[in-house]
């Protein structure tokens, strides 16, 4: 009796294994969250899925991110699946190109560990100054660049005359005046007298086509009038024509990176020659 029992429970014991192991992931699953989609053995839960919606976001916008998101994770799985039946062992193996990533992934960190810690951010206006006299030829323009105030309105504006007898005044008084009008009767005013913007920038701020825009100009004055009677004014104040040397603020930002990235690859070089050097005279670098 005993004997049977044994013989019994030993029979029972795959099953109870096998029941427990599916208990064990129900209530993994239960703890994720339900699943919302399913690719092969592969399941995405719904706390996933909330992950990727960003917070605030409901409605039609909500679902519509969702099933981007689910495509998106399907066919990812979907191509992987296909790559692990189709691709020989072989072509699998890809722990040479993983090696490779990781050996140039450990040397960026370190480089720009190595950046970080003594490369000199600090750059003045002298340095700035020197760099552009010595480099203008890099700075040619190849649209004009210009400060200007612009505007739109409709073209029978009453309030037309006046505003741009004011915005071609170098008057500051009048200029106040002029931003407090077109407040009121203008459909868009702006003041960008003290800046330099590419002559495309101001097309695009005006809605107007560049080329277009850049014919009309006469007396520093350009403008447009739509079909509908929209009327886009725009008073330059100062211009450099397309071909000659960008204005040094105008490029001072731009300059500023090129100094930087000078210098990372001043300090990048020296630390290779230091290593090698280094190297040589404890003979850890030998060529036979």
């Amino acid at each position: 009796m005993r004997k049977v029992l044994y013989i019994a429970l030993l029979a029972l014991l795959p099953l109870s294994c096998k029941m427990a192991a599916e208990v064990q992931d129900t209530a993994s699953e239960l703890f994720r969250g339900e699943v919302v989609a399913k690719v092969g053995t592969h399941k995405l839960h719904r706390n996933q899925l909330a992950s990727y919606i960003p917070a605030g976001v409901t409605g039609e916008d909500s679902v519509g991110l969702a099933r981007q998101y689910i495509n998106a994770w399907a066919e990812d799985l979907l191509l992987l699946d296909m790559a692990q039946e189709q691709l020989s062992k072989s072509e699998k193996d890809v722990s040479r190109e993983l090696e490779e990533y990781r050996r140039t992934l450990l040397k960026y960190r370190y480089l720009q560990l190595y950046i970080d810690q003594r490369l000199d951010t600090l750059i003045t206006d002298e340095e700035i100054a020197r760099y552009y006299n010595g480099n203008q030829e890099r700075f040619r323009l190849e649209r004009p660049v210009v400060k200007a105030r612009y505007l739109v309105i409709p073209a029978d504006s009453r309030a037309l005359k006046t505003l741009r007898q004011m915005i071609s005044s170098d008057d500051d008084a009048l200029l106040v005046e002029a931003d407090s009008l077109a407040s009121t009767t203008a459909i868009k005013y702006a003041d960008s007298s003290d800046t330099w913007m590419d002559f495309l920038t101001l097309a695009q701020e005006l809605g107007a086509d560049y080329r277009t825009l850049l014919g009309s100009l006469k007396n520093q004055f350009a403008s447009l009038e739509d079909e509908n009677g929209i009327l886009r004014l725009a008073y330059i104040t100062d211009m450099v024509p397309e071909g000659k040397p960008a204005p040094e603020e105008y490029v001072t930002e731009r300059i500023r990176d090129l100094i930087l990235s000078a210098r990372k690859h001043e300090l990048e070089t020296g630390l290779e020659q230091d290593l090698l050097e280094d190297a040589r005279k404890n003979n850890k670098f030998v060529i036979y």
